[in-house]
């Protein structure tokens, strides 16, 4: 049965259209179950009644026609249930419609199971027979198995089918698609394809006629473009971000690695051409990182693979391809690359749509520089019917509109110039103190990943950097950083905010977040071999960041270290234990070192209850809300699927977070929060009434929040957060705070109400 299953599953995911895969639906079921008829109905448009759309032993002029009411009839009933109706003679059942189902005395038996995708119901699964007895236990679980298996291709395939329909027929309409909200904001423009011809999954194996010649067009290939990416940076100006700069940089140190271009050159003498060769050797590198959940470690596949296909139009065309680029436009692909986002004016360039991806990509990096909206993650969808269409997107709720009515562009575009009005406003409040109206101070933090960072972090008017993460300087080698490099890295960063704080945290890889050149492979990584857990078991590695981030804090003496992913007082003593012998080791060689405040993060459920005894052992204690919420909810925010499942402001987070606090208080010492709920306005409302000490977000939030804190009294917030405590959802939570926030003048801060 299983192979039937699978037999099926690959007809159907192959099909081109909706059409052709329920017609291989019904055929090869029928067959596989041996009954016969076998019918599917689905939704209609506008989602009151069923309709049947494809049927195998039933009269075919039927299709299209039979048409049900959602609860009318056996199919309503499966429908409005959700559950298999198996019936020995369908006619005796109370809900049987003569009008709602396809009637024929030879077949009395029936069996009806519910298409459902993603809680929603797609439609209705048949199957009938001339034997009037129930079907068995297996032919129901059957039928539900495959009904589950297909709900999910039938759900793309349609719409699918509906963008195409839309494209050629040019109907306006106010139906979207829906993705992973990644950047806030809004855009209308123009969906545009980039680089269409450089599709490495398109590469055919070819044998080479002269393997030399071959290697020199890789290598020369390699070079075009390194030199393109060059000018492209030089191009933005000023206008690029020094961290987006970095990360170009990056694209080309990854062209400049040795291992990757003997790889491909390896693979040429080996027997395939440059353009077979550089697949490959693309394919290999990025499918360590291919399902990898840590945001920045992702983006490694993704740039690995935006370098490939700019390798490969070079491989293909001498030069670089020379394009005119709508005046607004939006860039759709599977996955955006850092590179494909520079080919395009920064003035032209409105938003990003991609099929994979998530808000954390090197893509969104840039993307939050520029200040443009994305969304990610929309699905499977006919990309390259896409080229030249109309859409709006919404990047606070996660929706794109394709060729929109008018009266949803009109809207989109009022919002657009509040958006930028609300932006001047409060870049006004950069150099005003972040204080409530009734005197409560709290420190606001910019989170940084980058040395380049600093610029937008202390241009946002942030007062130091609540979360620095060390590990991307790992990521941008093949091999671990040493030690003078490290120091230099770190040293730049204390002393541009030198007097003010900087929380670095110690080496946060493993599980999950895999070094290419020291990978982990494990069954269950992300509760696995990571964070401080990896560090401690490689004391020779920490030892060497740790003697870096003592040497770096040397006369400016505003560094604060923190340790990730504690979960065990273990752990914490022998992290200090290590902090000091680093120290020592320095004061025997005589090198300038100063030792620094140390924290610990609270991110592992076992550490919420360890608070108490965490605050009495270290300096502060910094609650990183992104994987506590997620360890938490036992959600992966990447994942679709269950991505709406994921909510700061879920009852347990709040309650957690709330804990934490008031046990850190109580020990006389510093909290802190990093992550999306201190950027987030209505959640960094219930963090000013638990009496947070400092706030760390996102360059770009802060001045959202920092205006939230000098409009709300402090004890508003300490009623708010006693209220929330006693509410059983999420959403109730976030009514009654947005509900706040609106009555406070505040709306906008939280997003337009889009169409």
């Amino acid at each position: 049965m299983l192979a039937t299953l699978r037999r099926i599953i690959e007809e159907v995911s192959a099909a081109p259209h909706r059409d052709e895969a329920l017609a291989i639906i019904v055929r090869r079921v029928r067959e596989a179950m041996s009954v016969d008829a076998c019918s599917v109905y689905l939704v209609d448009a506008s989602g009151s009644h069923f309709v049947l759309m494809a049927s195998d032993g039933f009269d075919s002029e039927q299709v299209g026609v039979s048409r049900a009411k959602l609860t009318e009839g056996l199919i309503g009933s499966v429908g409005e249930w959700r559950a298999p109706v198996n019936l020995a003679i369908a006619s005796a059942h109370p809900r049987f419609s003569r009008f709602a189902e396809l009637v024929d005395a030879r077949y009395p038996a029936f069996l009806g199971v519910p298409l459902i995708h993603l809680r929603r119901v797609l439609g209705v699964l048949a199957v009938q027979r001339a034997a009037a007895i129930t079907f068995s236990p297996d032919d129901v679980a059957f039928l539900v198995t495959i009904a589950g298996q297909l709900a999910g291709a039938i759900n793309d395939v349609t719409q699918g089918d509906a963008i195409s329909r839309q494209l050629r027929d040019r109907v306006e309409a106010s139906v979207f698609l829906r993705g992973i909200p990644a950047i806030p904001g809004v855009a209308v423009g123009t969906m545009t394809l980039p680089d269409p011809l450089a599709s490495l999954a398109s590469v055919p194996d070819r044998v080479p006629v002269d393997m030399n010649a071959e290697e020199v067009a890789l290598r020369s290939a390699v070079l075009a473009a390194k030199a393109e990416i060059r000018q492209r940076s030089a191009q933005l100006g000023t206008v690029l971000s020094e961290e987006a700069r970095t990360i170009l940089d990056a694209y080309v140190m990854l062209l400049d690695s040795t291992r990757l271009i003997t790889a491909a050159v390896e693979r040429i003498h080996a027997g395939n051409w440059a353009p077979g060769a550089l697949r490959d050797t693309i394919a290999e590198y990025s499918r360590h990182f291919e399902q990898i959940e840590d945001p920045y470690l992702r983006a490694r596949s993704e740039d690995i693979r935006g370098v490939g296909r700019r390798v490969l139009l070079h491989l293909q065309s001498r030069g670089g391809i020379s394009r005119l680029y709508p005046e607004r436009c939006i860039l759709v692909g599977e996955e955006i690359s850092i590179a494909q986002m520079s080919d395009v004016p920064v003035a032209r360039l409105a938003g990003i749509v991609s099929t994979r991806g998530s808000a954390f990509s090197h893509a969104a990096i840039l993307a939050r520089s520029l200040e443009i909206p994305a969304v990610m993650g929309i699905g499977d969808l006919p990309i390259g019917s896409l080229e030249g269409a109309t859409a709006a997107i919404d990047g606070y709720r996660g929706r794109v509109f394709i060729d929109p009515a008018r009266n949803i562009i009109e809207e989109f575009e009022h919002i657009i110039a509040h958006e930028r009005s609300l932006s001047i406003n409060l870049q006004k409040l950069r150099d005003e103190p972040p204080v409530t109206p009734d005197g409560i101070y709290v420190r606001l933090y910019a989170n940084m990943a980058l040395v380049s960072d600093a610029v937008a972090a202390l241009n946002s008017g942030a007062e130091g950097v609540g979360l620095y993460r060390t590990e991307i300087n790992f990521m941008m080698l093949d091999r671990f950083p040493s030690e003078e490099e490290q120091y230099g890295t770190y040293r730049q960063v204390l002393k541009a905010f030198a007097p003010r704080p900087v929380i670095m945290r110690t080496l946060d890889v493993g599980g999950d977040k895999i070094l290419p050149y020291f990978p982990v492979v494990e069954a269950n990584p992300f509760i696995g071999w990571r964070g401080i857990r990896l560090t401690l078991d490689q004391p020779e590695i920490f030892l060497i960041q740790l003697r870096a981030l003592l040497r770096a804090n040397a006369g400016v003496d505003n560094l604060q270290i923190v340790f990730p992913m504690i979960g065990a007082m273990q752990e914490v003593d022998a992290a200090l234990a290590l902090v000091d012998q680093a120290f020592l080791d320095l004061q025997d060689e005589q090198l300038p070192a100063s030792r620094p405040k140390i924290g610990v993060m609270i991110e592992v459920p076992s550490a919420v209850s360890l608070a108490p005894i965490l605050a009495r052992e270290v300096d502060f204690i910094s609650i990183g809300t992104n994987d506590l919420t997620q360890f938490l909810l036992a959600v992966d925010r990447n994942n679709s699927r269950v991505a709406g499942l994921y909510d700061t402001l879920h009852p347990a987070v709040i309650n957690a977070v709330d804990r934490v606090v008031r046990d850190v208080r109580d020990a006389a010492k510093e909290v802190s929060v990093c992550g999306e709920m201190a950027g987030d306005p209505a959640g960094a409302l219930l963090l000013l009434g638990m009496g947070v000490n400092a706030l760390s977000m996102s360059p770009p939030r802060l001045p959202r929040i920092k205006k939230m804190i000098r409009t709300v009294p402090g004890y508003q917030a300490v009623d708010l957060l006693h209220r929330a405590r006693l509410m059983r959802t999420a959403d109730e939570v976030r009514s009654m705070l947005q509900e706040h926030l609106e009555r406070a003048g505040l709306g906008p801060l939280i997003g337009p109400v889009t169409p």
